[in-house]
């Protein structure tokens, strides 16, 4: 079955520099609600990778970050999307663990857990230490210029682990994951406004 990995500040929702730390200050980015419904449409299963050191520098409870989540993936299936699991790693960057990016242990798990066919795989994220992880699972991996992505995208770390593509933000994302995929949407998506942006480009494909 098809898979792709999200991080989740600045791929889904805007990143902030002081952290999302509650409800009210989560602000889905522009597109991304359609990329999740397209993906649903197309039969993906959608994981949602993140890293939150501020539950261990004690900024937010674990209970926030999960609350957090729940209303994100409410406000997702109303617009027909779904996220199938999440992982989160609640480590500073000085504690050694596994889970954190670039580390693939969030990645591993949910592999594991749903029997993820790695071929078929795909991540994106807005920083090097999201298409790392990727790289060490060898999953295709996206960079989007959403959230540290601009940034992101001319540090030496990335010509050590190069994407395999480079997109706007997560709907150019899907799309071309769709077209790798070969996959089609129904005629009747067509009718969301940012169809000319993407099917004019040819990015995805209409039955």
């Amino acid at each position: 079955m098809r898979t792709i990995f999200l991080d989740r500040d600045g791929v889904i929702n805007e990143n902030r520099v002081d952290h999302v730390k509650s409800w009210q200050e989560f602000v889905f980015l522009p597109g991304t609600l359609a990329a999740l419904r397209w993906l649903n449409l197309a039969g993906f299963r959608v994981f949602v990778v993140t890293n939150q050191a501020i539950v261990g520098r004690g900024v937010v409870s674990a209970d926030v970050v999960e609350d957090i989540h729940a209303r994100m993936q409410v406000q997702i299936a109303r617009y027909g999307g779904q996220i199938h699991d999440i992982r989160y790693c609640p480590h500073d960057d000085h504690v050694r663990c596994d889970c954190r990016k670039p580390h693939p242990g969030m990645l591993r798990d949910l592999a594991r857990r749903w029997n993820v066919d790695l071929s078929h795989a795909y991540l994106v994220g807005d920083a090097w230490t999201d298409i790392a992880a990727g790289h060490a699972m060898g999953i295709r991996s996206i960079l989007v210029r959403t959230g540290r992505g601009a940034h992101h995208a001319l540090l030496p770390e990335i010509q050590k682990y190069p994407p395999a593509y480079i997109a706007n933000d997560l709907l150019g994302a899907v799309a071309w994951v769709m077209r790798e995929e070969n996959v089609a949407l129904a005629r009747r998506e067509a009718d969301h406004p940012l169809y000319e942006r993407y099917a004019g480009a040819s990015l995805i494909s209409w039955q």
